[in-house]
């Protein structure tokens, strides 16, 4: 038994070198980087402290991005948890061409995220979108889609939610095929009806299911990245950004690394604050049951 766990220890330890090299070492130079002022390709570096994290506190790119990185996080985990439940469930019944259905809704995940968006672009654009074509076919007026920041970060959480709507559909089918069909059955025969069944049976039994299409969306859905610059470039005038594509900004066209880094590094606590306790009250609802 001993050299068992040896033997368990010793294969775990090159996943985890590879945590240590590209998460641990990572996260601890960005942490280090963002006490300075840096350009991002000098030999020199100052350093200033607290300045970049007190200058966040004032910058309204940083909060609007923040505002809709949230937006992006939870807006399109709710749209893909309860689509891609309602699909799982109409999918794991038995009819002709459900297969079918079931691929036509994973399809899209397979597309990256920056193709997806250069796919939707010229689906939400003004002159010659799909969208303002079929506007005028009903003889309503063309409508700019990204003309605020707040209508371009819906469009991008829609666009966002349906390529992904995929992977939670997948996670519930998962589930549901996993409850004994006899808890089903006896719940039938004393009569229940399918909400009833629904809300007391199944729904309690998807909670790991649940635990982990929420988790993965949710984190998804704040390190949004790709489709942004694709389909909208975070505008206009930056009003669509994520945090995430902030960073990129910052760094590469901004040549503000120092600066970056604390943006980088206040995202990754802000994942972690949110993502943490809820999390936690998820797996605590999997093993009461």
């Amino acid at each position: 038994m001993e050299k068992r766990k040896r033997a368990t220890l010793y294969m775990c330890i090159p996943a985890l070198l590879i945590i240590v090299f590209f998460m641990a070492f990572p996260l601890i130079n960005g942490i280090s980087v963002s006490f300075y002022k840096w350009n991002g390709y000098s030999q020199t570096k100052k350093f200033i402290g607290f300045e970049n994290y007190i200058t966040l506190l004032t910058d309204p790119v940083f909060w609007r991005s923040l505002a809709n990185t949230l937006l992006y996080g939870f807006g399109s985990t709710l749209l893909q948890n309860v689509f891609g439940l309602l699909i799982a469930l109409y999918v794991n019944s038995k009819f002709r061409g459900r297969n079918f259905i079931r691929a036509l809704v994973y399809m899209p995940i397979m597309i990256s995220g920056f193709i997806m968006g250069q796919i939707l672009y010229y689906f939400f654009q003004y002159d010659g979108g799909v969208m303002n074509d079929l506007l005028g076919i009903l003889s309503f007026a063309p409508v700019y889609w990204m003309e605020t920041g707040l209508r371009a970060a819906l469009v991008i959480t829609l666009v966002n939610s349906w390529q992904y709507l995929g992977l939670c559909m997948v996670i519930y089918l998962a589930g549901l095929q996993n409850i004994p069909m006899m808890y089903i059955e006896a719940a039938r025969i004393d009569g229940v009806n399918r909400f009833q069944e629904f809300f007391k049976i199944k729904l309690p039994m998807l909670m790991s299911s649940i635990t982990t299409a929420v988790i993965t969306n949710l984190i998804g859905g704040f390190k949004l990245y790709e489709v942004i610059v694709s389909l909208s470039g975070g505008g206009p005038n930056r009003k669509s950004l994520s945090l995430s594509y902030y960073i990129q900004l910052l760094y590469f066209n901004d040549e503000k690394a120092g600066y970056a880094s604390a943006v980088g590094v206040a995202l990754f606590f802000m994942i972690f604050i949110i993502s943490w306790p809820i999390n936690k009250y998820l797996v605590s609802k999997v093993e009461e049951y």
